[in-house]
């Protein structure tokens, strides 16, 4: 419930804070007084958009803070999913700069307006004659519906439910469209796929390929050199083998005269044995070298396959390749498996949509059962409104598509006298009617759902009498369960109030101001006096006022 408003540098305030109660509370005032005011500074810190004629001083930034208890909301999940501190005494604040820049605050916490307006929208439910055109919207005449069967259980599990199935269907469309493009480049990625293993590839081979190759196509000079290496080493008269054996023999007298002998000598055996097995291994390949045409063909062939599929593949590397290779398998195989996938993710959508549908057949049957009792009320309320003879044609039928709230279309029709015909509420119920039926409805709807605070603004426009009188216990009766506020010029409707609230104006050498009071018993009792019968106060205008407070 709003616990405390306060209104620094908007429009014609200056600087007013108020206190509200629990229960019904009655807002009068004269004609330009400034009740639209209090309500506009409101909606400001609900999260209506700003600008700088809100300013009262232009010099001056506007402040408006708004004070609610939210003990008895299920806020807490909001509250988590935005970041923000859970208070059950929670503060909205909205500042205007006279720079025109506006920032919002939730507990000292910066907001967005978005955030500050989707919390307001579950603090607070501002009826204007502008929000009264909800009345002709499908889904919040739904809504009612839905409250007197008691849907909200069947509403979150079908909505979970479309979440669900709407997220496959989006994956097997997925599938679909990779399937139609994937078709069209199956035989390319085949052929590619084909040359790649075809090339027989593995890591090295490349390296391993160009020096084969060398080795081929320079077999020749391989092969003079690896002779002029062995002729150096065992040339009878200057080899070296011949003559580190000499070496060593002249050596081997030394071995017993001292140690450094002894080492020098094992290193020219070293040396020896060294280069003998140097000049067997020169023998070995000199052997084993010989050309052959035939595999320099085949390598040569090879690295041409390899540098052509390099080329063609944008890369320089046998490693790209391979993975390249690996990606156009998994392509490939993809495509020929994507039937089945298709087939599968078919199975879940159609498993969904049967689910979803059972639970909108769900709700959809409560929906059909109370609109006879819907009926009822509405014509019962209205009549002790004024419309005695106002009926209703309510039908719910199936429709083929999944909506937000089920598989219904709606049919709401209103006739506001007998005989005439049925016909959309915006086409045929007047201002004054409309009115009328949304208090019908937020009343009813008071009875099966917990309301945020209901705020009527001047919603008894057009009726007086009785009729206004009715009106004024309606909300009354509202305020058991909720609180409620109307911002009324009747009599009858203020005198409902458990507390009531006058806005008016005082002018001084520095300007025109708007301020707000709550009212005294006796206070009260003149307001509603003035209101019946003008400033000039009658006994009979008293009288008046005093029974009506009873």
């Amino acid at each position: 419930m709003l616990a405390n408003l306060s209104i620094q540098n908007y429009a014609l305030i200056d600087d007013v804070s108020v206190s509200f109660f629990d229960g019904f509370t009655t807002i009068t005032g004269e004609t330009g007084a400034g009740k639209s005011i209090l309500l506009g500074g409101l909606s400001l810190v609900l999260g209506k958009r700003a600008d700088l004629s809100s300013l009262k001083s232009k010099d001056q930034k506007c402040v408006i803070e708004a004070e609610f208890d939210i003990s008895k909301y299920q806020l807490k999940s909001f509250f988590e999913e935005n970041d923000l501190d859970y208070e059950e005494t929670t503060i909205l604040r909205r500042e205007i700069l006279p720079s025109g820049k506006s920032r919002a605050f939730v507990n000292d916490s910066p907001v967005t307006l978005d955030v500050m307006r989707s919390l307001g929208d579950q603090l607070v439910d501002v009826h204007s004659q502008h929000q009264t055109m909800r009345l002709t919207d499908n889904d919040f005449q739904m809504k009612v519906l839905d409250a007197l069967a008691n849907n909200a259980e069947y509403l979150s599990n079908y909505a979970k439910s479309l979440d669900e199935l709407k997220k496959v269907s989006k994956e097997l469309q997925k599938l679909v469209d990779f399937q139609s493009e994937a078709d069209k480049e199956q035989d390319y990625n085949t052929f590619l796929l084909k040359e790649l293993e075809d090339a027989k590839l593995k890591e090295g081979m490349q390296e391993e390929l160009e020096e084969e190759y060398e080795q081929l196509n320079n077999v020749e000079q391989i092969m003079e050199q690896l002779s002029a290496g062995h002729q150096l080493l065992n040339d009878e008269q200057l080899g070296v083998v011949g003559r580190l054996t000499d070496l060593k023999r002249a050596f081997q007298g030394l071995v017993d005269f001292g140690t450094d002998y002894k080492t020098l000598y094992d290193r020219i055996q070293s040396v020896l044995i060294e280069t003998d097995d140097i000049s067997s291994e020169l023998e070995r390949l000199k052997d084993g070298v010989e050309a052959d045409p035939e595999r320099l063909e085949v390598v040569n062939g090879q690295l041409q396959q390899l540098y052509n599929l390099q080329k063609k593949h944008h890369t320089d590397s046998v490693t790209d390749l391979i993975e390249i290779r690996e990606e156009l398998a998994k392509k490939v195989e993809t495509v020929a498996n994507i039937e089945d996938s298709i087939g599968q993710k078919r199975e879940e959508v159609n498993m969904l949509t049967q689910k979803t549908d059972a639970w909108a057949k769900k709700i959809s049957e409560g929906r059909k059962a109370v609109i006879p009792k819907l009926n009822e009320r509405l014509q019962k309320n209205l009549a002790s409104l004024g419309m005695p003879s106002a009926t209703f044609k309510i039908e719910v039928n199936s429709s083929k598509s999944f909506k937000t709230n089920g598989k219904d279309d709606l049919v709401f029709l209103f006739s506001a006298n007998k005989g005439s015909n049925y016909g959309e509420l915006k086409k045929v119920a007047s201002g004054g009617e409309m009115s009328r039926i949304m208090l019908t409805i937020k009343s009813i709807l008071a009875e099966y759902e917990s309301l945020p605070t209901m705020m009527f603004d001047e919603i008894d426009t057009g009726v007086s009498g009785e009729i206004s009188n009715r009106m004024g216990e309606i909300m009354q009766q509202m305020s058991s369960t909720m609180q409620v506020f109307s911002i009324t010029h009747l009599p009858q409707v203020a005198s409902k109030g458990s507390y009531q609230f006058k806005v008016y104006k005082q002018e001084s050498s520095e300007g025109t101001s708007t301020h707000i009071k709550q009212l005294s018993k006796d206070e009260r009792i003149q307001e509603l006096a003035e209101m019946l019968g003008g400033k000039s106060l009658s006994e009979s205008a008293l009288a008046h006022a005093r029974e009506l407070l009873q």
